[in-house]
Parts: structure tokens; sequence; C-alpha cells
């Protein structure tokens, strides 16, 4: 009775993409500083690394499962989450396309559709869909890139990838510019060059060394209205 009283009290963030790379890290960053994660996972990919988490911290993760590409599932979450709080909503989900330095015009539209969709359309839709069940002094946070700035880009290459990234910056400027009153803090995240299955093995940081800080950073953030443009330091990075 103790243990579920103490869980209770606990913060609680809903982790969206949270199976594998960051998001996996991210759920044990927060549960090891005292948070409830829900986290979630799709149909059939491979969860056990995010069940083997559940199980050393029995009581505080729960796994839900959602593509957020299929809408029907993001409509059957919220309402199975209905009459629920979150201190924090994070949407950690992205793709990057088949040939990364293919310059735009050789994309196929096909390819083209399914980044933009997935990387821009498909986050704004869950943080719109569970906007209203993050308190009113939580946070709302989108894992971006710093590829999204347009101001960086002095190298081109990634061309896809760095134009969805942008545009979820741009949503998620037009999600914030609707309320500019409200006491929600806000954020796009940028987590450097990381040694994931998205990032590749010749990215520059390890999990260690950029999610532990990432973490922080949105700690930080919490209580602070606004959205910010933030990189995996606290840094910000131009738009």
């Amino acid at each position: 009775m103790s243990s579920t009283v103490s869980n209770q009290k606990r913060p609680t963030i809903l982790l969206i993409a949270a199976s594998r790379g960051l998001g996996l890290a991210m759920a044990e960053e927060f549960l090891k500083k005292g948070w409830n994660v829900v986290g979630t996972a799709r149909e059939g990919s491979d969860r056990t690394k995010l069940n083997a988490l559940k199980e050393k911290f029995q009581g505080c993760l729960e796994v839900e499962t959602l593509d957020i590409c299929e809408q029907a599932q993001v409509t059957a979450l919220r309402e199975r989450l209905s009459g629920r709080m979150f201190e924090m909503l994070f949407v950690n989900a992205g793709i990057t396309n088949s040939n990364e330095m293919a310059m735009i015009g050789e994309v196929a539209t096909e390819e083209f559709i399914r980044v933009m969709v997935t990387n821009a359309l498909c986050p704004m839709r869950v943080v719109e869909a569970f906007q209203d069940i993050v308190s009113t002094n939580g946070l709302i946070g989108v894992m971006s890139s710093g590829q999204g700035s347009i101001a960086n880009n002095l190298t081109g290459m990634r061309e896809v990838y760095r134009g969805s990234k942008a545009a979820l910056n741009q949503f998620m400027r037009s999600f914030a510019a609707r309320d500019p009153e409200s006491s929600r803090a806000m954020v796009v995240m940028a987590p450097g060059w990381v040694r994931t299955e998205l990032g590749g093995p010749n990215a520059h940081l390890s999990i260690e060394e950029s999610i532990p800080n990432l973490v922080e950073v949105l700690l930080k953030k919490q209580g602070h209205a606004g959205l910010e443009y933030l990189d995996y330091l606290g840094r910000t990075v131009p738009w």
C-alpha cells in the first residue's frame, strides 16, 4: 500500500516512442529521477528492453501500444488515458529517408510524404490530442534536431530530414502562438548527433552523453512558460 501511495505522488511523463534508442534511454532516466513513465511502443516492435525496465521499476512504468501514424490508435490511447493528468508530454518519434544524402529533387514523392508525415504531421497530431491532459504548469516537448535549424544549415545534406524537422519546429511555434498567455513550458529539443539506429555508428555522441543531459534540460525548463528550441546542454538553437 505504501509503495502504491508513493508511486501516485511521483510526477508522470507520457513518453511517446519509448521502446528503443533515445526514447528508451529517456524512460530509464526519468524513472531513475523518481518519475512515473507511461511509455508507448508500436505493436509488434521489440518491447523487450522496455518491459525489462518495467520489471526493474515495478509500479512506475506503464507500456501502451501506439503507432503515431495510425490515427485510430492515437484516439484509442487518448480515450484510455481520460481522467488522468500528466506533468509532461514528450513526443520522441522520428524517421529518416532511405537515402539520406539524396538531394530534394531526387527524392521520390512517396518517400518525401512518409518522412514529413512521420516527423512533422503525426507528432503534432499527438500534441493536439493529448494537450488537455497535461497540467497547466506542465511541459509539452517534441524531439527535433539541430538539423531542423534553418539558420545553422550551412552544409546542406540530409535535406528531407532537415525539412521535416524544420516543419516540426514551425508547427510547434504555431501551436505556442495560438495561446501566448499559456503557463505551460514548451520545447523542441535537439539531442545532438547520437549513435543510435537513426543516428548511425559515426555519430559524435553516445546515448549516455546525450540523454541524461537532455532530461536535465527538460526538468529545468519546467515552470518556465513559453516555447524554446534547446539542445541537450540547454543551449538555445537558432530557428
